[in-house]
């Protein structure tokens, strides 16, 4: 069987009869077999996706199939499904099993896609290089020495390699957006509250969003459409309607662009993105839109604002894995403090536990006001620019990452060198806004470069039409 490029490809060789999805699934179930090194899947569902696919073409042959059947789809080990194991790729979770699925992976399900396994990330979702994981670090499938990205590596290296059609990861600060530039694909950030977080293993719950991976923009736009709106289960998810994003990508308006003079004339930007950015820019002014520097004062405050509120909930959310009810329970204690103690120390990695001590210290009585409040104000600065900024503007587009994927080990003993890796990306988080990556190019060593597009909240369906006719009409995206 070829490489399917896209699910339409997929729906003509099923409506032409040439293939099903139990041959879809075998295949992808082979290529995960051939690339296991590359570490992308933790569990592979085959016996259950097998018997799906036979439901599944049982529901084709009688005309009653959903709109994802024949879509072969990998989540992220932070989302959960119903008797499958989820342990957020951390040794505290190591054999719990969901009880319940999580809404967006449910949907997917109720449309007849087929879910093949759950795939590698870092700790909680904590990190940009997947090193964090107790399953081991994943592979960049284009270069083996180099990271693919974090925190959800896996699941951008699963559609990268072809081992599956598209997969669910998660986005607090960049981890869908930086691991899809690292691997070519296409990633997105909806809006907060655009899918419902039922079901994901929270690491900074007024930060989280569920997003996805796909080799093209309009496979991600379908699996959008079909997971996002209320739920009677997450008080948070919106209840605006959901267009039909699939439907919506013909792209003829001229658009407001605006670039961030700071994300690009900057020494921290490796010099074949900033090309590859500025070569986009002089098309966008030549096909006839309007492009506008603009500058953005509050960048150096983004990234701190970002980890003080993000390690602070995390501190919070990640204080029921205590080893009493579920979970790691260490075998070394003898009364009930050293369970709690022990338990956390050996249950967590050491990313996690830098996180959640940062965040007990800005939460701690003697900090609370110098840093979380404070924190908090900037976060609220930074969304009314970004906002404002949308309201005159169409899209705002920059680098998704100041430099193409590095080697293992390379930021491991500098955390703050980690942190840097998402100056880029925590700006669509803290403003709660939908933000996109798409292939840009890539640089002399032949390693991919994304182009990030934002827009403003609740406009996937602009976002995936400009970010659709880009790739369809930029000679660097390959497509």
């Amino acid at each position: 069987m070829e490489k399917f490029r896209s699910f339409d490809e997929i729906n003509r060789s099923l409506e032409k009869r040439e293939t099903d999805c139990k041959a879809i699934v075998n295949y992808y179930l082979e290529n995960i077999q051939t690339k296991a090194h590359l570490n992308a899947f933790v569990e592979v569902y085959k016996d259950s996706a097998l018997a799906n696919a036979d439901l599944v073409d049982q529901k084709i042959a009688a005309g009653k199939a959903g709109k994802l059947a024949g879509m072969v789809i990998g989540i992220k080990d932070v989302l959960c499904y119903k008797d499958h194991e989820s342990n957020a790729s951390s040794k505290i979770l190591q054999g719990y099993q969901s009880q319940y699925t999580a809404s967006a992976v449910q949907r997917l399900l109720d449309e007849d896609a087929i879910i093949i396994g759950r795939l590698n990330c870092d700790e909680f979702g904590m990190g940009s290089s997947n090193e964090n994981s107790v399953h081991g670090r994943t592979l960049n499938a284009l270069d083996e020495s180099r990271v693919p990205g974090g925190s959800s590596g896996g699941s951008a290296v699963a559609v990268q390699a072809n081992l599956c059609t598209a997969s669910l990861g998660t986005d607090t600060g960049g981890s869908v957006r930086q691991p899809a530039a690292f691997t070519g694909v296409v990633g997105i950030k909806p809006t907060y509250s655009r899918v419902s977080r039922f079901g994901l293993i929270a690491y900074a719950s007024s930060f989280d969003t569920i997003g996805i991976f796909s080799t093209n923009v309009k496979d991600n736009a379908l699996i959008m459409e079909v997971m996002a709106g209320p739920d009677e289960y997450d008080s948070t998810a919106s209840r605006k309607p959901v267009p039909h994003y699939s439907e919506l990508l013909h792209f003829e308006k001229r658009a407001k662009v605006a670039y961030l003079k700071e994300t690009i004339f900057t020494d921290a930007l490796q010099n074949e993105i900033q090309q590859a950015t500025l070569s986009t820019i002089d098309l966008l002014k030549k096909e006839g839109h309007q492009v506008d520097e603009v500058n953005f004062p509050l960048l150096e405050y983004v990234l701190p604002t970002y980890y003080i509120l993000t390690t602070a909930e995390a501190s919070s959310n990640l204080s029921r894995f205590d080893g009493v009810k579920y979970g790691y329970r260490s075998p070394n204690a003898h009364n009930l403090e050293s369970m709690y103690k022990k338990s956390r120390s050996e249950g967590f990695g050491n990313e996690v536990k830098r996180r959640i001590m940062l965040g007990t210290f800005v939460l701690s009585a003697s900090y609370y006001d110098a840093y979380f409040t404070k924190a908090q104000r900037v976060r609220r600065l930074i969304k009314e620019f970004t906002e404002n900024l949308l309201d005159k503007y169409d899209y705002i587009i920059m680098p998704t990452t100041p430099s193409t994927a590095f080697k293992f080990g390379e930021h491991s003993n500098d955390p703050v060198a980690m942190y840097l890796e998402d100056l880029f990306t925590v700006q669509a988080s803290v403003s709660g806004v939908p933000a996109i990556s798409i292939p840009n190019g890539k640089d002399n060593q032949g390693l991919p470069i994304g182009l990030q597009i934002m827009a403003n909240s609740f406009k996937e369906a602009d976002l995936y039409a400009f970010a659709d006719y880009l790739m369809k009409m930029n000679p660097l995206t390959d497509h």
